[in-house]
């Protein structure tokens, strides 16, 4: 893999040494070195791996909308030092705009990439990958496979930005016309059904894993491909795409629709029948949902904190190890720093390089269910309408909540994710060096004196909830910082098996298949089934039982289950629900409060700004001024 790693870091050097041209250029890079790529095996191996180079840019998290874009993760927007880009956090506070766009994959501008230069070279690659002679017709076809898949990916990654979208299917010609240089966009369908054309013809070629996990760990595999394929046609079926009627009447400049907004039905069937082919294919290969077996140093520990570190281990584990991944980047997370609360009085003197900022708000730890498997607003056990109150940790939860502490009532009583996701002022927090369950380390964020609580500017957790899934339990935040790196999933097959759910749900409503994929996930969870939960403690329990009340449940289950891993900004656009999510206020504690009653009283710390434009990225307007076949999306 430390190979495979060196030769995509040179690609990226080589790839942002040379002059940054948009996709409206007709000359390619390098013309006179073009048959150097391509002599023999092992240059176009090379320029294989910068075709791949623009994929694991994406491991940035701060530049994909999905992480920083729906609120679950906020950071602080009035800092003097800047050590993180921050546009993609503030885009929810209405920063966007057509002069200069907010992660602009279109021109990779303002913490964007620039994926049509990323398409030209997987189409010279595909043009060219006939020169070397000395290359094998098997690895003729993986390549050509993997290129193929990565062109799809591209344009896929656009079309859920941009939605109507250039199609980049070869390259222009060096003596192209002005005129041919200026492409049009095609509409959503066509988008939609190009990137699956080119997953269809590259999926039979991909290998089904990667034998040399050393060597070829990242490169992409058959499950990785199917399970893609799967995602864009559940995108593709998703109601901000299908019979979106927000998008009637708009046409490019010939009067051409670029939006279907008639409702086809049948697009959820093969999303449906994508992921089940993708979940067959992973379960052959031997993927499982993962679940913790602890090392000889943690041998002794109660099943609630087995759970726990199940769900946390289920993101931070081994790639190669891990049974439940299908696809991540090969960049490691390089967050934690950002995720993980000051545990120790040592840890307050790097707070200045590793300053706990990723901010979780109220809103995003109200998601997580009670102990019985319900939204805490349905749960006709558990007090909802005193949970600001103030409890004190006792015996019966001191694997979640410090003894003797006073925390939130909230706090008490919530599923195994909440306490494997967030830390919380009184939340245990075990790991960070100290392996002992009787007498872990928890968290103090009352206030500024407290070791947690708002030191500097820049080094202050402004809601009081953090990320705690993003942070390995073994790292350690000390009078140094240990981090033990991993990458974060871009798919694994709990995601998998709830898309399934979902578009199973919108073929034929609640059916027991439904039930049981939903299921799967849930007693990973340690939950009982969405029936049995409903039945027994909603104050809705018909909810499960109609197709409406299930899909509520399922989109819930997703954000839940998904919580950190940049899927949720992604999911709640094609839902058509961000506009609806972001329109309550963004609220945290009052942190600089020491005194427990007055700490838990919700402070409002914005208002999102988000409108029916905001679901489509707009078009720098400097390119639609060059390309006059181009027209802004709607209601920009």
């Amino acid at each position: 893999m430390r190979i495979l790693y060196r030769t995509i870091c040179l690609a990226i050097f080589c790839t942002l040494s040379i002059s940054c041209k948009k996709y409206l250029d007709v000359t390619p890079d390098n013309v006179g070195t073009i048959d150097y790529a391509f002599r023999n095996r092992n240059e176009a191996e090379n320029f294989l791996f910068t075709c791949y180079s623009t994929m694991q840019q994406m491991y940035e998290v701060t530049g994909n909308a999905g992480f920083t874009g729906s609120a679950e993760i906020v950071y602080p927007n009035n800092l003097n030092d800047h050590p993180i880009n921050e546009a993609g956090f503030n885009m929810i506070r209405g920063t966007q705009n057509t002069a200069s766009p907010v992660l602009n994959f279109w021109d990779g501008e303002n913490n964007g990439i620039a994926l049509f230069n990323a398409l030209r070279r997987c189409n010279t690659m595909l043009e060219n990958i006939d020169k070397p002679i000395d290359l094998s017709a098997t690895e003729k076809k993986r390549w050509i496979a993997e290129v193929k898949f990565l062109k799809a990916y591209y344009h896929y990654y656009l079309i859920r930005m941009y939605g109507p979208m250039l199609l980049i299917k070869e390259n222009l010609p060096i003596n192209a016309s002005a005129e041919e240089v200026k492409r049009k966009r095609s509409s959503t369908d066509e988008g939609f059904d190009y990137v699956i054309s080119l997953m269809d013809e590259a999926i039979p070629d991909l290998p089904p894993v990667i034998q040399n996990q050393a060597k070829e760990l990242g490169r992409i595999t058959k499950v990785i491909a199917m399970s893609v394929k799967a995602e864009v046609l559940a995108t593709a079926a998703s109601p901000l795409f299908n019979g979106n009627p927000d998008y009637a009447g708009y046409t490019d400049n010939e009067g051409k629709p670029l939006f279907s907004t008639t409702y086809d039905p049948l697009k959820w069937k093969k999303a449906a029948d994508a992921c089940k082919e993708a979940i067959d294919e992973a379960e052959l290969q031997g993927l499982k949902l993962y679940t913790f077996s602890p090392p000889a140093n943690v041998s002794n520990v109660s099943q609630q904190l087995k759970d726990v570190l199940t769900i946390q281990n289920t993101i931070t584990d081994k790639w190669e190890t891990n049974p439940e991944l299908i696809w991540a980047f090969n960049y490691y997370f390089r967050y934690q720093g950002y995720t993980i609360p000051r545990l120790t009085s040592k840890s307050v003197a790097i707070s200045s390089s590793y300053p706990s900022t990723f901010a979780v708000p109220i809103g995003t730890a109200e998601l997580f269910y009670t102990k019985n498997g319900v939204p805490i607003n349905e749960d006709k056990t558990w007090d909802y309408a005193n949970r600001n109150t103030v409890q004190t940790g006792d015996d019966d939860n001191k694997y979640y909540i410090k003894s003797g502490y006073q925390t939130a009532k909230t706090n008490f009583n919530r599923e195994t994710r909440f306490y494997a996701d967030l830390g919380f002022d009184g939340g245990v927090w075990f790991g960070n060096g100290v392996l002992d369950q009787n007498n872990p380390l928890y968290v103090q964020a009352r206030g500024n004196t407290a070791l947690a609580g708002p030191k500097s500017l820049s080094s202050t957790n402004i809601t009081g909830y953090w990320p705690k899934k993003l942070a390995n339990y073994l790292s350690i935040y000390d009078e140094s910082f240990q981090a033990i790196d991993y990458h974060l999933p871009v798919i694994r097959l709990a995601g998998l098996y709830l898309l399934y759910a979902e578009t199973l749900n919108e073929v034929n409503g609640p059916t027991a298949e439904v039930y049981t994929y939903i299921d799967k996930v849930r007693a990973r969870a340690g939950l009982q089934g969405v029936q049995e939960s409903w039945a027994g403690y909603s104050k809705n329990p018909g909810k499960a039982s109609t197709k409406d009340g299930l899909r509520q449940i399922i989109h819930q289950e997703r954000r839940i289950e998904l919580c950190f891993e940049g899927q949720a900004g992604w999911d709640l656009r094609r839902w058509k629900e961000l506009q609806e999510v972001l329109s309550k206020p963004v609220q945290g504690w009052n942190i600089y409060e020491n005194n427990a009653v007055n700490y838990y009283r919700p402070q409002t710390l914005f208002i999102p700004l988000f409108g029916i434009k905001d679901y489509l990225w707009p078009i720098k307007t400097s390119d639609i001024i060059v390309n006059n076949n181009l027209s802004q999306n709607p209601y920009w």
